[in-house]
């Protein structure tokens, strides 16, 4: 595995998020008239509101003081072009229900080109037969709850490996019955990689161990973006020749499959237009390592650091986890059910910090009227909000509309199910397997927010861990 990886991915994010905020230089179709939803003031001439967004801002920090001060629906104006952006479950419901379909498609912008092979990339992909064909074989064929059971080994694997090192950890640095200090926040990242990398290419990402500042200094220029998108598919081209070779040594015929090897017997009879096999593949694996990994780390040490500052909420969920497994056994997926308040953590979880506060930029294919009030033209942006409520047990997977972590709709996530598997397995393993506190009683976790795509925690969680469980339940 190429030590640079994280750092590719890492800037792959970065410049899809810096240059979602300057698409509106990108389009090639303008709306036909007006967007008639009230447009908030501080408006630029030329560029609009885009002042307003960009830097060390939190744009749904900012689209939440907005809605505060114009309602629940407005617009912006990003250069030249018009965005929608909806605060509101009933607005929003409408749009992934009765205007889906005209709100289907995304903004063409430099970074999908550039990074997402030529909007190969089924998340940026614009909609249409080939959106069409590649959602419905990776709904079908990569991420089925069938698929996903079959590679239930490695999600277990690699969960047990990592516990397994920190209580290693414990025992080169602990000192008598004290803790060990351990950042969480790499620790989530690198398990993540890991399983994502297993599952999709039967690769072992090995940790972060590579000097980024040249490549972070140039991340803001379109030649940086084209370089990023070079290393990125050196490296998966790589890992597709490997699974070719392999194919050719087994006659064809794999035991154990990751995505890659379903994927190039799927494309063998496809009949794809638009793009070759070899470069489906590719971006269809690549998109899979990033939305899967990096979103599931952002959740897990968010929640474990709203744990970490509700010590009572924390007790709870240990004593949950005492009741059902006991500390004789290790947590496995099937105890899951029966975790009914880890299940309402991860949930509350997403309702404060969901990975991405603001979903994915649509755009209207058509003329449409939302609500019977607002006109809204071809071309017109549609940014919906993250939506907050007091409710815990209303679903959050695209149905209930007060909270829509996954999305909803035809371009909702793919990967739901093994996505919530993940971070209940993770979650619930570690504060199952160790006893966990702050560095500090007298100081609460820091909460700071980053900037980005995604809503990373904006520093370090360095926590003290101590096991909980038999020493010889670490070594299985």
């Amino acid at each position: 595995m190429d030590p640079l990886l994280q750092c590719l991915f890492s800037i792959c994010c970065t410049l899809f998020a810096l240059f979602s905020c300057i698409y509106f230089y990108q389009s090639s179709k303008k709306p036909s008239r007006s967007c008639s939803a009230p447009q908030a003031g501080g408006a630029l001439p030329i560029i609009g509101h885009m002042h307003l967004f960009g830097g060390q801002q939190l744009t749904h920090k900012t689209l939440g003081g907005m809605a505060d001060k114009y309602g629940p629906v407005f617009s912006l104006r990003l250069g030249s072009h018009e965005v929608l952006v909806l605060n509101s479950w009933e607005m929003a419901k409408e749009c992934f229900t009765v205007h889906d379909k005209v709100f289907s498609t995304r903004p063409i912008i430099t970074a999908s080109k550039i990074l997402g092979y030529d909007f190969a990339m089924l998340g940026f992909a614009p909609y249409g037969p080939y959106w069409r064909e590649i959602r419905k074989i990776t709904t079908i064929e990569l991420l089925s709850n069938h698929r996903i059971d079959m590679l239930k080994h490695i999600r277990v694997s690699k969960v047990k490996s990592a516990i397994r090192e920190l209580y290693k950890s414990w025992l080169s640095k602990g000192n008598g019955g004290s803790g060990v200090s351990v950042d969480m926040k790499q620790w989530f990242g690198d398990l993540t990689h890991n399983i994502a990398l297993r599952m999709v290419g039967g690769k072992r990402y090995f940790g972060p161990n590579a000097d980024c500042e040249e490549a972070e200094a140039r991340r803001c220029e379109k030649k940086a973006m084209k370089r990023t998108a070079k290393e990125l598919d050196s490296i998966v081209g790589g890992w597709l020749e490997e699974h070719k070779q392999k194919r050719l040594m087994c006659g064809g015929v794999i035991k154990e499959q990751d995505f890659m090897d379903v994927m190039l017997n799927i494309l063998e009879d496809a009949n794809i237009t638009g793009y070759d096999a070899d470069t489906i593949n590719k971006a269809t694996c690549l998109n899979l390592v990033l939305a899967g990994s990096d979103t599931t780390m952002v959740t897990l040490t968010w929640a474990l650091s709203l744990l970490l500052n509700n010590p009572h909420v924390l007790k709870r969920a240990q004593d949950e986890l005492h009741m059902h497994v006991g500390k004789h056994r290790l947590l496995e997926e099937s105890d899951i059910r029966n975790m009914v308040y880890l299940q309402a953590i991860v949930k509350e979880t997403l309702h404060l910090y969901p990975p991405e506060p603001v979903i994915g930029l649509r755009v209207a294919i058509e003329d449409c009227t939302l609500s019977t009030v607002y006109h809204i033209p071809f071309g017109t942006q549609l940014m919906p909000e993250r939506f907050l409520t007091t409710n815990k047990d209303m679903d959050f997977q695209g149905q209930s509309f007060d909270l829509i972590p996954f999305g909803s709709g035809r371009r909702s996530c793919p990967g739901v199910s093994l996505a919530l598997k993940m971070l209940h397995l993770i979650l619930g393993s570690f504060l199952h397997s160790f006893k966990v506190a702050t560095l500090s009683e007298l100081k609460d976790v820091d909460m700071t927010e980053s900037p980005g795509l995604t809503n990373p925690k904006a520093t370090p969680l360095e926590v003290l861990i101590t096991p909980r469980l038999d020493s010889k339940l670490y070594v299985l």
